[in-house]
Protein backbone atom coordinates (compact mmCIF):
# COMPACT_ATOMS: atom_id res chain seq x y z
CA UNK A 1 0.00 0.00 0.00
CA UNK A 2 1.55 3.28 -1.00
CA UNK A 3 -0.50 5.57 0.54
CA UNK A 4 0.54 8.11 2.64
CA UNK A 5 -0.55 8.70 6.26
CA UNK A 6 -0.32 11.43 8.81
CA UNK A 7 -0.28 9.99 12.00
CA UNK A 8 -0.94 11.88 15.44
CA UNK A 9 -0.44 10.91 19.04
CA UNK A 10 -1.86 12.38 22.04
CA UNK A 11 -2.92 9.50 24.37
CA UNK A 12 -0.22 10.14 27.60
CA UNK A 13 2.02 12.81 28.53
CA UNK A 14 4.17 13.09 25.16
CA UNK A 15 2.56 14.36 21.61
CA UNK A 16 3.85 13.25 18.63
CA UNK A 17 3.13 13.58 14.54
CA UNK A 18 4.39 11.62 11.68
CA UNK A 19 4.16 11.27 7.92
CA UNK A 20 4.48 7.33 6.79
CA UNK A 21 3.97 6.18 2.78
CA UNK A 22 4.63 2.72 1.78
CA UNK A 23 7.07 1.21 4.48
CA UNK A 24 8.77 4.38 4.75
CA UNK A 25 8.96 6.74 7.69
CA UNK A 26 9.20 10.24 5.88
CA UNK A 27 8.83 12.67 8.91
CA UNK A 28 8.54 12.44 12.29
CA UNK A 29 8.61 14.88 15.44
CA UNK A 30 7.89 14.06 19.17
CA UNK A 31 7.96 16.00 22.10
CA UNK A 32 7.83 15.21 25.82
CA UNK A 33 8.47 18.30 27.78
CA UNK A 34 5.30 18.88 30.28
CA UNK A 35 3.67 21.48 27.90
CA UNK A 36 -0.28 20.45 26.80
CA UNK A 37 -0.99 18.71 23.59
CA UNK A 38 -2.88 22.00 23.16
CA UNK A 39 -0.19 23.65 22.55
CA UNK A 40 2.41 21.70 20.97
CA UNK A 41 0.38 18.99 18.45
CA UNK A 42 -0.41 21.53 15.92
CA UNK A 43 2.54 23.53 15.85
CA UNK A 44 4.79 19.99 15.26
CA UNK A 45 1.94 19.17 12.34
CA UNK A 46 2.57 22.79 10.99
CA UNK A 47 6.63 21.79 11.33
CA UNK A 48 6.51 18.55 10.11
CA UNK A 49 4.83 19.66 6.51
CA UNK A 50 6.95 23.02 6.00
CA UNK A 51 10.44 20.85 6.84
CA UNK A 52 9.09 18.00 4.71
CA UNK A 53 8.09 20.04 1.85
CA UNK A 54 4.49 18.04 1.61
CA UNK A 55 1.53 19.28 2.66
CA UNK A 56 -1.91 17.62 4.31
CA UNK A 57 -3.01 17.66 0.32
CA UNK A 58 -0.65 14.78 -0.26
CA UNK A 59 -1.56 12.60 2.21
CA UNK A 60 -4.54 10.10 2.11
CA UNK A 61 -5.47 9.40 5.80
CA UNK A 62 -5.21 10.98 9.00
CA UNK A 63 -5.11 8.04 11.32
CA UNK A 64 -4.45 8.66 15.47
CA UNK A 65 -4.78 6.46 18.22
CA UNK A 66 -8.14 7.14 19.61
CA UNK A 67 -7.87 5.19 23.05
CA UNK A 68 -7.37 4.32 25.46
CA UNK A 69 -5.63 6.93 27.61
CA UNK A 70 -5.47 10.27 29.14
CA UNK A 71 -9.30 11.63 28.42
CA UNK A 72 -7.78 14.98 27.60
CA UNK A 73 -5.22 13.87 25.52
CA UNK A 74 -7.23 11.46 23.56
CA UNK A 75 -9.76 14.21 23.01
CA UNK A 76 -7.16 16.69 21.87
CA UNK A 77 -5.64 14.01 19.26
CA UNK A 78 -9.64 13.24 17.71
CA UNK A 79 -10.42 16.39 17.23
CA UNK A 80 -7.38 17.66 15.34
CA UNK A 81 -7.62 14.51 13.37
CA UNK A 82 -10.81 15.29 12.54
CA UNK A 83 -10.88 19.16 11.68
CA UNK A 84 -7.97 18.10 9.68
CA UNK A 85 -8.98 15.24 7.36
CA UNK A 86 -12.50 17.14 7.00
CA UNK A 87 -10.58 19.99 5.69
CA UNK A 88 -8.73 17.88 3.14
CA UNK A 89 -11.52 15.73 2.45
CA UNK A 90 -9.44 12.80 3.92
CA UNK A 91 -10.65 9.85 5.31
CA UNK A 92 -9.69 9.35 9.08
CA UNK A 93 -8.33 6.20 10.61
CA UNK A 94 -8.62 5.30 14.37
CA UNK A 95 -6.63 2.90 15.69
CA UNK A 96 -5.99 1.31 19.38
CA UNK A 97 -3.03 2.66 21.40
CA UNK A 98 -1.79 -0.28 23.13
CA UNK A 99 -2.20 -1.84 19.35
CA UNK A 100 -0.13 1.05 17.68
CA UNK A 101 2.78 0.28 20.60
CA UNK A 102 2.89 -2.95 19.96
CA UNK A 103 4.19 -1.91 16.39
CA UNK A 104 7.12 -0.67 17.36
CA UNK A 105 8.60 -3.97 18.90
CA UNK A 106 7.66 -6.57 16.20
CA UNK A 107 11.60 -7.50 15.37
CA UNK A 108 11.93 -10.90 17.96
CA UNK A 109 9.92 -14.11 19.05
CA UNK A 110 8.37 -12.83 22.37
CA UNK A 111 5.35 -11.54 23.75
CA UNK A 112 4.46 -8.13 23.54
CA UNK A 113 3.03 -6.72 27.13
CA UNK A 114 1.74 -2.99 26.51
CA UNK A 115 0.40 -1.05 29.34
CA UNK A 116 -0.35 2.53 30.20
CA UNK A 117 -0.42 3.94 33.30
CA UNK A 118 -4.33 4.31 34.23
CA UNK A 119 -3.52 5.43 37.70
CA UNK A 120 -5.64 3.75 40.66
CA UNK A 121 -3.32 0.83 40.83
CA UNK A 122 -4.72 0.04 36.99
CA UNK A 123 -3.31 0.08 33.65
CA UNK A 124 -4.39 -0.13 30.11
CA UNK A 125 -3.14 -3.40 28.68
CA UNK A 126 -3.50 -5.49 25.60
CA UNK A 127 -0.94 -8.14 25.12
CA UNK A 128 0.28 -9.66 21.84
CA UNK A 129 2.39 -12.32 19.92
CA UNK A 130 4.95 -11.44 17.64
CA UNK A 131 6.90 -14.25 15.31
CA UNK A 132 9.50 -11.46 14.58
CA UNK A 133 8.09 -11.43 10.84
CA UNK A 134 4.56 -10.74 10.65
CA UNK A 135 2.63 -7.95 12.37
CA UNK A 136 2.35 -8.82 16.19
CA UNK A 137 -0.95 -10.99 16.42
CA UNK A 138 -3.51 -9.68 19.40
CA UNK A 139 -4.24 -11.70 22.27
CA UNK A 140 -6.42 -9.93 24.39
CA UNK A 141 -8.92 -7.12 23.84
CA UNK A 142 -7.84 -3.39 25.59
CA UNK A 143 -8.81 -3.43 29.26
CA UNK A 144 -7.84 -1.54 32.34
CA UNK A 145 -6.77 -4.43 35.02
CA UNK A 146 -4.27 -4.36 37.72
CA UNK A 147 -0.50 -4.52 36.70
CA UNK A 148 -0.59 -7.71 39.23
CA UNK A 149 -3.19 -9.44 36.51
CA UNK A 150 -0.91 -7.75 33.10
CA UNK A 151 2.11 -9.11 35.03
CA UNK A 152 0.71 -12.78 35.29
CA UNK A 153 -0.76 -12.86 32.05
CA UNK A 154 2.36 -11.91 30.01
CA UNK A 155 4.02 -14.60 32.09
CA UNK A 156 1.53 -17.36 31.25
CA UNK A 157 1.94 -16.75 27.63
CA UNK A 158 5.74 -16.37 27.61
CA UNK A 159 5.32 -19.92 29.28
CA UNK A 160 2.93 -21.10 26.64
CA UNK A 161 5.16 -20.10 23.60
CA UNK A 162 8.57 -20.36 25.28
CA UNK A 163 8.65 -16.74 24.42
CA UNK A 164 10.22 -14.09 25.85
CA UNK A 165 8.93 -10.62 26.96
CA UNK A 166 8.96 -7.14 26.09
CA UNK A 167 7.38 -4.52 27.89
CA UNK A 168 6.15 -1.25 26.20
CA UNK A 169 4.31 2.07 26.96
CA UNK A 170 4.00 4.43 29.76
CA UNK A 171 2.99 2.04 32.27
CA UNK A 172 5.36 -0.71 31.32
CA UNK A 173 8.35 -0.02 34.30
CA UNK A 174 4.57 -0.98 36.80
CA UNK A 175 4.90 -4.35 34.44
CA UNK A 176 8.38 -5.24 34.61
CA UNK A 177 8.65 -4.66 38.03
CA UNK A 178 6.39 -7.60 38.77
CA UNK A 179 8.84 -9.91 36.25
CA UNK A 180 11.65 -8.79 37.37
CA UNK A 181 12.40 -12.56 38.17
CA UNK A 182 12.28 -13.85 34.53
CA UNK A 183 15.45 -12.83 32.36
CA UNK A 184 13.68 -13.15 29.66
CA UNK A 185 11.72 -9.96 30.30
CA UNK A 186 12.67 -6.45 29.93
CA UNK A 187 11.76 -2.74 28.85
CA UNK A 188 11.62 -2.27 24.92
CA UNK A 189 14.57 0.53 24.20
CA UNK A 190 14.19 3.95 25.66
CA UNK A 191 13.86 5.07 21.97
CA UNK A 192 10.68 2.72 21.58
CA UNK A 193 9.65 2.50 25.12
CA UNK A 194 6.78 5.32 24.62
CA UNK A 195 3.96 6.03 22.37
CA UNK A 196 4.52 7.00 19.15
CA UNK A 197 3.02 8.66 15.67
CA UNK A 198 5.56 5.68 13.86
CA UNK A 199 3.46 2.65 15.66
CA UNK A 200 0.13 4.60 14.54
CA UNK A 201 0.71 5.13 11.00
CA UNK A 202 1.65 1.06 10.93
CA UNK A 203 -1.41 0.40 12.99
CA UNK A 204 -3.53 2.20 10.30
CA UNK A 205 -1.87 0.85 7.77
CA UNK A 206 -3.26 -2.58 8.73
CA UNK A 207 -6.82 -1.11 9.21
CA UNK A 208 -7.20 0.59 6.32
CA UNK A 209 -5.95 -2.72 4.89
CA UNK A 210 -9.13 -4.28 6.63
CA UNK A 211 -11.93 -2.02 5.51
CA UNK A 212 -11.81 0.35 8.75
CA UNK A 213 -10.80 3.93 7.78
CA UNK A 214 -13.63 6.23 8.59
CA UNK A 215 -15.26 10.00 7.67
CA UNK A 216 -14.15 12.48 10.11
CA UNK A 217 -18.00 12.77 11.24
CA UNK A 218 -17.54 8.59 12.28
CA UNK A 219 -14.31 8.87 14.01
CA UNK A 220 -14.84 8.20 18.05
CA UNK A 221 -12.60 8.31 21.05
CA UNK A 222 -12.59 4.87 22.87
CA UNK A 223 -12.09 5.54 26.54
CA UNK A 224 -12.72 2.17 28.37
CA UNK A 225 -14.24 3.43 31.43
CA UNK A 226 -15.80 6.99 33.00
CA UNK A 227 -13.92 9.97 33.16
CA UNK A 228 -13.36 11.15 36.63
CA UNK A 229 -16.52 13.45 36.45
CA UNK A 230 -18.66 10.48 35.24
CA UNK A 231 -17.90 8.35 37.89
CA UNK A 232 -18.78 11.17 40.61
CA UNK A 233 -21.99 11.62 39.26
CA UNK A 234 -22.64 7.93 39.04
CA UNK A 235 -21.58 7.55 43.11
CA UNK A 236 -24.08 10.68 43.74
CA UNK A 237 -27.09 8.87 41.67
CA UNK A 238 -26.18 5.85 43.59
CA UNK A 239 -26.21 7.03 46.87
CA UNK A 240 -29.65 9.34 45.94
CA UNK A 241 -31.35 6.37 45.00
Amino acid sequence: MTDRILALETSAHAASCALVCAEKVEAFAYQDVGLTHSRTLMPMVRGLFENSGLSLADCDYVAVAHGPGSFTGIRIGVAAAKGLAAGAGLHCVGVSTLEAMAQLVPFERSIICCSMDARRGEVYNAIFRSNGVDAPERLCADRPITAEQAAAEARKFAEEHDFSIIHIGDGAELCYNLLIDLPSSRLAPPHLLRQSAVGVAFAAKRAIHEGRACTPDELTAVYLRLSQAERERERARQSNS
